[in-house]
């Protein structure tokens, strides 16, 4: 399996883990990521202002990979349904596809509609498989408890994602947690939205909203979130400092990317993975991982 690696804005900046996690279990699988040097900006952060614009960015990345003849892997949730909702809909409007690609010929491009653009997790659940990923965990992750963050625009809107999951009640990402050997917890505000979307216009409505999620995984007293969006994670991970100091709480709940927690149920060393990048350390977790399996202590840098 090939494809060409989308790593959108985000990413780069703010969630190196993801991405090189990403790039570790993609090895183990037999995935191979293509980095294409022409991708820039998905269009997301224009399409409200102008979603044309936002379209033609879209598709200006998507000729990219076109002209490589490779399907993309999108990481981000953001990027993804830029991506998709683009994609689906020059596929079958004809007028705006020319409309687009009458801009793109500006730069020597054109969308001709020959590919998919798949988030990772969606291509973790269809094209790999979870029987196959069952078939390679070394390290059974059964003494965890998972909760799963799925994001509000990794099956939404539905009809562009041809209603792979359930946007309701899903359970595509639950299933690759199950994958690991961990058992995914589950609980009522699973589909809530973790705030971000209206960080930038009312932050202490955002950070509220977090708060209500962590609160009830605190509760449940899991080991870790599951999360398959960087700007997500910045909600629950990157911010759950400030909540606590804001609204007097205490969760140290570790947000961990997917292919973190794959990675170590696939038997990359820990230290690979990148944890020394979240903002919540998964301390505890490592430790009874690395008692479990005798892992060796990871040796202090000089």
């Amino acid at each position: 399996m090939k494809y060409a690696f989308f790593l959108g804005c985000t990413i780069p900046a703010r969630a190196m883990n993801y991405e090189i996690s990403t790039r570790k279990i993609a090895t183990k699988l037999g995935i191979e990521l293509v980095d294409l040097l022409d991708f820039s900006c998905c269009g997301l952060p224009v399409k409200s202002v102008d979603f044309f614009t936002s379209v033609v960015m879209a598709a200006k990345n998507i000729a990219v990979a076109e002209e490589k003849g490779l399907d993309m892997c999108i990481l981000c949730n953001g990027c993804a349904v830029t991506l998709v909702e683009a994609n689906h809909l020059l596929k079958h409007d004809e007028e705006m596809k020319k409309r687009v690609n009458k801009e793109l010929e500006k730069i020597g491009r054109e969308f001709k509609g020959t590919i998919e653009t798949k988030h990772l997790a969606k291509i973790l659940y269809e094209d790999v498989g979870v029987d196959k990923i069952k078939k390679e965990i070394k390290h059974p992750l059964e003494d965890f408890k998972f909760a799963a963050h799925y994001g509000c625009h990794y099956f939404k809107p539905s009809v562009v994602y041809e209603r792979f999951d359930d946007p309701e009640f899903p359970v595509s990402l639950d299933k690759l947690i199950e994958a690991t050997g961990a058992p995914p917890v589950q609980y009522s505000t699973k589909t809530d939205c973790c705030g971000g979307g209206i960080l930038a216009v009312s932050q202490d409505i955002a950070l509220k909203m977090t708060k209500t999620k962590l609160d009830e995984l605190h509760e449940k007293q899991i080991d870790a979130m599951i999360s398959i969006c960087p700007f997500c994670s910045v909600m629950y991970d990157a911010n759950q400092k400030s909540i606590e100091k804001d609204f007097e709480g205490d969760y140290n709940i570790p947000i961990l990317y997917y292919p973190q927690a794959l990675g170590l149920a696939l038997g990359i060393p820990p230290d690979e993975l990148e944890f020394k990048r979240n903002r919540i350390k998964p301390k505890e977790m490592i430790q009874r991982f690395n008692e479990k399996y005798a892992v060796p202590a990871e040796k202090p840098k000089e």
